[in-house]
């Protein structure tokens, strides 16, 4: 079993791919043998920090760098966005892929 690593989620509430996202990151803990317990952080509430306000929907992170990314630095974005995402297989989509978020675990 890996370490299970801090996972966060930022999304607004109305993304249409937000709940593909949630599948991905709990096959991903489950993969790893760890509880599907991960942070959300609803782009649009005051309490959520600004560098995260300023991600697209929606964005994951593990332990704080961003699975879309390949250096894993945050993808800001000027205003509301979508994310695209680029599977393992190079097929574009909407939410990152198990795979996608576990290479990022093995990465962190």
């Amino acid at each position: 079993m890996i370490e299970k690593p801090t996972i966060e989620l930022v999304f607004d509430p109305e993304c249409p791919n937000v709940g593909r996202a949630r599948e991905a990151i709990r096959e991903a803990l489950t993969v790893i043998g760890a509880s599907p317990v991960w942070r959300e952080w609803d782009r649009g509430d005051p309490g959520t920090p600004s560098a995260l306000r300023e991600l697209g929907s929606p964005s994951v992170l593990v332990n704080g760098h961003d699975v879309g990314t390949a250096s894993g630095t945050l993808a800001t974005a000027d205003a509301n966005s979508c994310r695209i995402y680029v599977d393992e297989c190079g097929c574009l989509g909407g939410a990152p892929s198990a795979q996608v978020i576990l290479d990022a675990i093995a990465k962190a």
